[in-house]
């Protein structure tokens, strides 16, 4: 675990890139082989959105990392935060406790707000109005939401008192899981099943991608499936019946083009239906 700390510790931003683009290749190309659903599509003209809102959300986070450094050094600095407020626990405890709780702020957390907040979920709208849902979906994110869920994970740096090491190793989990989660393969279904028990399997979050509510407004995790199964936001759904997109967005010629996606989260607020009578 002392290795494994080190390492992310000073992590290079060559590796953090490979994780990336390894990610993304790995996924693209398991997708071909094992693939959920046939979908009849240009698969780099529908990645292409989603490319672009990749790039943006690593700009993002690349230009802000600096307030993620400081406040890493901060709560180390000042024994601040939950991780240094308990009892002395061994490296490998405090990982795995850091890891759990960043996923509880960084993502569960901002993910279940952008939900019940109407301008949030407009913001939100770009990565819900993808009918294709692929490895390449998983950062898509306008570059509003980027910023918002940087303020979270910068928020629970600071709460939690994670020191730098814990924050980047949180992070390349969370960027390989979400790749894995939106992957378009096909597990088999009892192994997926019994993932989900601890992690955030693929068809676990797909269902949260299908187009009606209640399904859109559950399985709101990352990494760890704790805290949706905890907090009562866990759903079940056939993976046959998953239909991607928004019911009250519908045109998927407008949800591929960059332009208006860019503009969707200036729209009138129009949320999922449960029976396709608009709210």
């Amino acid at each position: 675990m002392e290795t494994i700390f080190n390492y992310f510790e000073n992590i290079p931003s060559l590796h953090r890139s490979i994780i990336l683009v390894g990610g993304i290749t790995f996924f693209w190309l398991l997708e071909g082989a094992l693939p959920l659903f046939r979908f009849s599509y240009h698969k780099w003209k529908h990645a292409f959105p989603n490319l672009f809102f990749t790039a943006t959300t690593v700009v993002i986070n690349f230009a802000l990392a600096f307030l993620l450094l400081s406040t890493a050094d901060w709560v180390k600095a000042n024994d601040f935060g939950i991780i240094n407020w308990l009892p002395e626990m061994s490296t490998g405890a405090k990982i795995v406790l850091g890891v759990l709780l960043l996923d509880f702020f960084g993502a569960y957390l901002p993910h279940l707000v952008e939900h019940k907040v109407k301008p949030l979920w407009m913001v939100h709208l770009v990565h819900h109005t993808d009918h294709k849902v692929d490895t390449t979906t998983a950062n898509r994110h306008h570059p509003l939401e980027s910023m918002i869920r940087f303020t979270f994970t910068l928020f629970g740096v600071f709460i939690i008192g994670t020191p730098i090491a814990i924050v980047m190793l949180y992070q390349s989990m969370s960027l390989i899981f979400t790749q894995f989660t939106h992957a378009n393969i096909k597990m088999p279904k009892r192994l997926d099943k019994v993932l989900s028990y601890v992690i955030v399997s693929p068809d676990m979050h797909k269902i949260h991608h299908h187009n009606l509510l209640p399904y859109t407004d559950s399985n709101y995790g990352n990494i760890f499936s704790v805290w949706d199964r905890l907090l009562g936001t866990y759903m079940y759904l056939d993976r046959e019946k998953i239909v991607y997109g928004v019911d009250t967005f519908p045109d998927e010629k407008i949800n591929s083009n960059l332009w208006e996606l860019l503009k969707q989260p200036f729209q009138k607020y129009r949320k999922p239906t449960v029976s396709g009578k608009s709210e």
